[in-house]
């Protein structure tokens, strides 16, 4: 008779596993309290929770970690508090978050005063590639997010910004913790959806740019490279940028 395999003890779910920070918040799980304490700085600073941000990211692994029994009703791993810092830049209100020193989510808000003349001329440019990453969350929002989706995320993210490293918080760094979790889940209704990530992509990103044939190609060869077949999704990231970087250029 074969004797049972013991089974692996479970692990909770960490900060490291959702941000991207390597700080000592990394190695500590998401708690309930956490959670609170965002959702009412997000509520105080922003006037609400943002959709995609960083409290809604902390929903799901605070519900499982809890639900699992790894971590108590009570429990707080942000022990240093939470804050939230706005910097007011040209047409923009840029909002950091904060985990005592360690900064977990960055995102910008358009200025309310900013007239409709330059609300036009901000896209006068075509169809930017935050734009194209939020058509994806319309057209495979309902898709898991996978390595190979994180990967045309973090090049898209690269291509927008001009920054060669992932953003704390920003959008490729919520794709790649959505692609982590999801490789530990075994039910596709537990996996995080690509429409929950893409869906305020463009208030993310700290710029923007309208999107190239070039873009779509370093996406396309981003998304290629990190899929088991070497193909891309006919709906997915790559292919709105590409039909971004299209339209664009026909209108040239």
């Amino acid at each position: 008779m074969s004797q049972q395999q013991p089974e692996r003890p479970q692990e909770p779910i960490n900060y490291g596993d959702i941000f991207s920070g390597k700080g000592e918040l990394a190695e500590k799980a998401v708690a309930p309290k956490d959670v609170a304490m965002m959702q009412k700085a997000e509520n105080s600073v922003i006037g609400q929770t943002q959709k995609g941000g960083v409290d809604a990211s902390m929903q799901s692994p605070t519900s499982k970690n809890e639900s699992s029994g790894l971590v108590g009703r009570e429990r707080v791993s942000a022990d240093s508090g939470v804050y939230i810092k706005e910097t007011e830049s040209p047409r923009k209100r840029v909002i950091s978050e904060y985990f005592g020193k360690e900064i977990v989510g960055r995102y910008s808000q358009r200025d309310s005063f900013a007239s409709d003349t330059d609300s036009t001329s901000e896209h006068c440019g075509g169809i930017t590639i935050g734009e194209a990453l939020e058509a994806t969350a319309l057209t495979a929002g309902k898709k898991p997010v996978e390595w190979s989706d994180a990967a045309a995320i973090q090049a898209a993210e690269v291509r927008a910004t001009g920054r060669t490293s992932i953003m704390p918080g920003g959008v490729a760094a919520a794709a790649q913790s959505a692609a982590t979790l999801n490789a530990r889940a075994t039910r596709d209704e537990d996996k995080t959806k690509l429409g929950a990530i893409l869906a305020n992509a463009t208030a993310k990103l700290p710029a923007d740019k309208p999107a190239t044939r070039k873009d779509a190609e370093g996406v396309m060869g981003a998304e290629m490279r990190n899929d088991p077949n070497l193909t891309t999704h006919p709906a997915g990231v790559a292919a709105s940028v590409a039909a971004a970087a299209r339209l664009n250029q026909s209108h040239k």
